[in-house]
């Protein structure tokens, strides 16, 4: 008997745990080998590099034809699931008084390693060489938010049809919000019916972005690649050193910072780090904090975060709580200050940090996110020369690489601290839900 109720325990451990996939078909592994690939290539040949973009260009745009419709569907379910307008008042008002504090901080935190690292200092900047995509960007940032009144007036959309087809994250927030409104305001038999069919919708767009990451490697060589090779040996070496202080600073930020928040929460930052690594080593690669939104939509609620609160806060941290952007936007003021040798008052430099608080919630709604933003914020305050920001343009694609991941990292212990302080988190329901995979 003994020893047949231990073979009956053998199969059922066998059967529960399925053979554990070769490491090379990990989807981690095989970016880390296109990275290395396109470093390789880039350096090499240079010429043959810069046609790459194009890969990492498709790659990045079937990313985000699906962006906008899961933020809709998440954030509207995500409503609809809690069953309660005030729970989602309540859910939604911790999220943006954390954002607006940890932003905050996060802008400090810029201007401080960039005053002691010195970074600009002994840089000379006279009148630079402007390349046409950097021109291109600088002119979009004229058209960015320059008062909190238009900024507000263009988060509200004018076509329910023209804030996806423009992509606008920022109004189909707005639109899933009032929608998932809409479906509280419904009998309970005309919101399960509605539920029901959006979380069939849902499924399949997951499905496809399934499809369209099977692409992440191919889509990762080819941006890596052409990064190395448009930019130049020769540019590189000149802004090495903004680049290393700036990806210590936020080395720092996570481990000081997010650290700081994750021991108040009782949280673990490493192990919500390795949780969330595969959509780390995506996000560098491309670049873009996008390429992995719908994979962490549906990946965060198995770390034990609610469903709903995953869909509620995740999207709205895309555009209030952007860590990495803001360090690259007070750091970027510092390098600016100093290469021009324009002494910043503390008084001017409070004076920036509002402005950022407003311009950087830009960084979701026009192309060229980041750098389009800081060159609004330059703009805006008028006290650094616009020709400067093209400069940094040079390195810029190393820099947004690391604070794209920096933004996925804020924004998932962002998540995560939100709904352990509305009593949504259950480690429990962790467990229950790998088991079930």
């Amino acid at each position: 008997m003994t020893n047949h109720s231990q073979t009956m325990e053998q199969d059922k451990t066998s059967l529960s745990s399925p053979p554990k996939k070769a490491f090379w078909k990990g989807l981690g592994f095989q970016i880390a080998v296109s990275m290395i690939l396109g470093i390789l290539v880039g350096f090499i040949w240079p010429e043959f590099a810069t046609s790459l973009k194009l890969l990492g260009d498709i790659f990045l745009r079937l990313i985000k034809s699906a962006v906008a419709p899961l933020i809709f569907l998440t954030v509207a379910l995500g409503i609809g699931a809690a069953g309660d307008i005030k729970q989602v008042g309540k859910v939604g008002l911790t999220a943006i008084i954390y954002f607006e504090i940890v932003s905050t901080i996060a802008i400090l935190f810029g201007f401080g390693m960039g005053e002691l690292l010195s970074v600009g200092s002994g840089t000379v900047l006279t009148e630079s060489h402007v390349n046409s995509q950097a021109a291109s960007l600088i002119q979009a940032s004229h058209a960015a938010p320059k008062s909190f009144g238009q900024f507000f007036l263009e988060i509200f959309p004018d076509s329910f049809v023209g804030a996806f087809s423009t992509n606008n994250l920022l109004q189909v927030l707005v639109l899933a919000l009032m929608f998932g409104f809409g479906i509280l305001l419904l009998k309970e038999k005309e919101r399960v019916v509605v539920e029901n069919a959006l979380n069939f919708i849902a499924k399949a767009f997951f499905k496809f972005i399934y499809v369209i990451m099977l692409l992440a490697p191919i889509g990762t060589f080819g941006a890596i690649a052409y990064a190395v090779g448009s930019n130049g040996v020769d540019m590189l070496i000149k802004l090495t050193y903004l680049v290393l202080a700036f990806y210590l600073t936020l080395i720092l930020f996570i481990i000081i910072v997010l650290g700081t928040v994750c021991a108040i929460f009782k949280l673990n930052l490493f192990d919500i780090i390795k949780f969330i690594r595969e959509e780390l080593y995506i996000t560098f690669g491309t670049a873009s904090s996008e390429s992995v939104l719908p994979r962490l939509l549906e990946k965060l609620p198995k770390y034990g975060v609610s469903r709903q609160t995953v869909g509620l806060v995740l999207p709205t941290g895309y555009a209030f709580n952007l860590d990495g952007t803001s360090i690259y936007m007070s750091m970027g003021v510092i390098f600016l200050a100093n290469a021009y040798g324009i002494p910043l008052s503390i008084e001017q430099l409070f004076g920036i940090l509002i402005i950022m608080l407003l311009t950087s919630k830009g960084a979701a709604t026009v192309s060229g996110g980041a750098f389009v933003v800081f060159a609004a914020t330059i703009t805006t305050t008028g006290l650094l020369p616009l020709e400067g920001v093209a400069v940094m343009f040079g390195v810029y694609r190393f820099m947004s690489m690391a604070l794209a991941v920096t933004n996925i990292i804020g924004n998932t212990v962002a998540t995560i601290a939100v709904a352990k302080l509305n009593h949504e988190y259950h480690p429990s329901r962790r467990e229950k839900l790998e088991s079930e995979d």
